[in-house]
Order: structure tokens, then sequence, then C-alpha cells
């Protein structure tokens, strides 16, 4: 399956609005993408994530600029991602507890629970005022993530605000798509739109769309034979290349600036956004490896003799292991494996990564 890992399967990650644009939060990566449009991939921003923000359960973001991250049974408001500013913590009402995705779209927070079926109104998380339950439309129910967008107050349907909410679908024919609803408790959408290429990037699983599937493979650099009647002493230098196609991986950055603020440059971004690429559960079509341990110099040829001594009609074979993306490799692994088989190794040589 070639598609976005949904909130539930991860940590620290999520999307939510502010204002007039759309954050996407990644705890794993340290950073967050600030767009003011899914759909063209507008204004495409990096900054560093503070330390106090990391791994949430959960992130949303009001009209007036808070975020919010939530942590068990409390939350945290900050002005700003990068400087934790103007935070202060608070706790949990029980009826605002357990949620499966929260947004707030402009002075309501909206608190999805997928399995009842249900979500709740509030206007505030710690006292719960002003609170409403509704069930959610079966339509509604699918979405990967969900967050809110504050619209410019000039936009009205029959007199009344339109409170836009937001979803992400599930990947179809169409690719990867989010709705945007006017009331999750009805059958009405208000359009659906395609995810553009440089966002689906930042999102988890987002390479396996815009690129292709990971995959790992042993491929055969030097097949070695000895076709006379005596043994033969075989001794040469094979090269090989070694490390990531930096090229190839920038291509994923290349339309985002990154933030002077930031902790990390582009090229060990899209490193890094691979590497995690390569560890994502198998249950989505993915490696499952890591790939933390290999080199993490820009690829390179290297030398490297080897010295046989073949028998008559013997033959041996060089393998090295590649990861990549789609059909292009992008790490080359150091270390080679000596067969006498002409069939490819079938173990995987770099170690499962952690659940």
């Amino acid at each position: 399956m070639n598609s976005i890992i949904p909130k539930s399967k991860t940590k620290g990650i999520d999307i939510c609005g502010a204002g007039h644009y759309c954050y996407i939060i990644r705890s794993d990566l340290g950073c967050y993408m600030k767009t003011s449009d899914l759909n063209s991939g507008s204004y495409i921003s990096i900054f560093s994530l503070h330390p106090a923000c990391k791994d949430g359960d959960h992130y949303l973001a009001d009209k007036d600029g808070y975020f919010y991250i939530i942590k068990g049974n409390n939350y945290r408001r900050v002005k700003n991602l990068t400087t934790d500013s103007n935070a202060k913590v608070y706790s949990f009402h029980p009826n605002c507890q357990g949620g499966d995705h929260y947004f707030s779209t402009f002075s309501h927070f909206y608190i999805i629970f997928k399995e009842k079926g249900t979500y709740r109104i509030t206007t505030d998380m710690n006292t719960d005022s002003d609170a409403e339950e509704f069930n959610l439309h079966p339509d509604c129910r699918n979405g990967l993530y969900y967050w809110g967008m504050h619209l410019a107050p000039s936009t009205y349907i029959n007199n009344d605000f339109i409170l836009h909410c937001y979803f992400l679908k599930p990947g179809s024919e169409w690719g990867v798509e989010f709705c945007t609803i006017i009331d999750l408790s009805k059958d009405n959408l208000f359009g659906v739109y395609s995810v553009h290429p440089d966002v689906l990037n930042f999102l988890p699983g987002g390479l396996s769309v815009t690129k292709g599937p990971a995959f790992g493979i042993w491929e055969n650099i030097k097949t070695i034979s000895n076709d006379s009647n005596t043994p033969v002493k075989w001794a040469k230098k094979i090269t090989k290349k070694v490390g990531w196609n930096k090229e190839k991986m920038t291509q994923i950055t290349k339309n985002w600036k990154i933030a002077r603020s930031g902790s990390i440059e582009t090229g060990a971004l899209a490193k890094l956004i691979t590497n995690l690429h390569f560890s994502i559960s198998g249950e989505y079509g993915r490696s499952h490896v890591s790939t933390e341990n290999e080199s993490s110099n820009e690829m390179k040829e290297e030398e490297e003799e080897f010295t046989f001594e073949l028998k008559p009609d013997e033959s041996v074979y060089l393998w090295q292991y590649r990861m990549g993306l789609g059909e292009e490799p992008v790490l080359f692994c150091r270390d080679l494996k000596i067969t006498s088989d002409p069939n490819p190794p079938t173990e995987v040589p770099l170690p499962p990564a952690q659940s």
C-alpha cells in the first residue's frame, strides 16, 4: 500500500491550522512545515520544533495563532512552536479526554471520538464550557488527519460563517486528497482537493506516493569466473559506490525554504526523512529497517581489493545491498557479500527498525 501513514499509527505527528496557514508537525524530524495551501504547495517553510513542543499526542491551533500540544490529560498552549513563547499548561476536562483527533476553527474546539462515531464541540477544553456533542457523519469517519482553518470574515453561507473543517482522505486512484466540510454531522462536502507533491514529501509515508515504494535489493556488482581447466588465482580491485545519493535526495526538499532559525540543513533533512521512511512498518509496504548506522557521507566511489583462488569452472559473485525509492537507489551500503550462488542472497543485512 502506497499511502500516508494515519495519525493513529504515529507519535508526535499531526496537522493543524492557524489563521490562514496550515502546519504539519513532525516531532520525529524535529521540525514542522508551514504552508498557505496544501493543494498548491504555496509558500512552504520549514522551522525547528522546540524540545518542549515535541512528541505531543495531538496538535491543534486557534484563530488567534496559539498552538496547543496535548500530552495525556494536559495540554500546553504556546504562541510559537520554535521558541515555546508564552507557554502555559492546562488540565483537560474529563469530557475532553481520550479523543482520536482534535482541531479548532473560529472560537470552538472539536474533539472526534471515532469508535463512538461522535464529536464534541466546546469553547474551552479546560472547563468544557458551551459543550455540545453530535454524531459524526459516516463520510467523515475515515479521515487520517483532521484540522480547521480560519477563513476571511466575508465568507458566508446563508448569512452564517463557514466553519471549515478539513480531513485527509486515505489514498485512492486519484492519489492523496483532502476534503473541506462545513458540518461533520451532515453530508455537506464543500470540496475535495489533491495534496501537492512538495507537501506529500513531508508527510509520513508520502515518499512512497511521490517517488514510489521503498525497496532493498542485492545488486550483483561483479562476477568472477574461471573457465579454464586449471586453478586460477584472481586478485583485483573492485570499484563500488558507497553512501547516500545526495543529488536524488535533495529533490525532496528543493522547493522548501528552511528557516534561518532551523537547526538542520536541507541535505541532512532529506536524508533524515528518507531514513525514517525506510523504517516505516511493513504493514504499509515499507522496508521496516534501520539505516542509521550506514555511511552518512555523500555517495562516492571506493576501491576494495579482493583475492580468490578459483577452481576450474568455478564462479564467485559479489553483491552489494542498495536501498531506494521507486526505481532509484539512494543508499549504497558499504559491506559486500560474496557467494558461489548466482541468485541474490535472501537475508536483509540491515537491522530491523524499532517499532
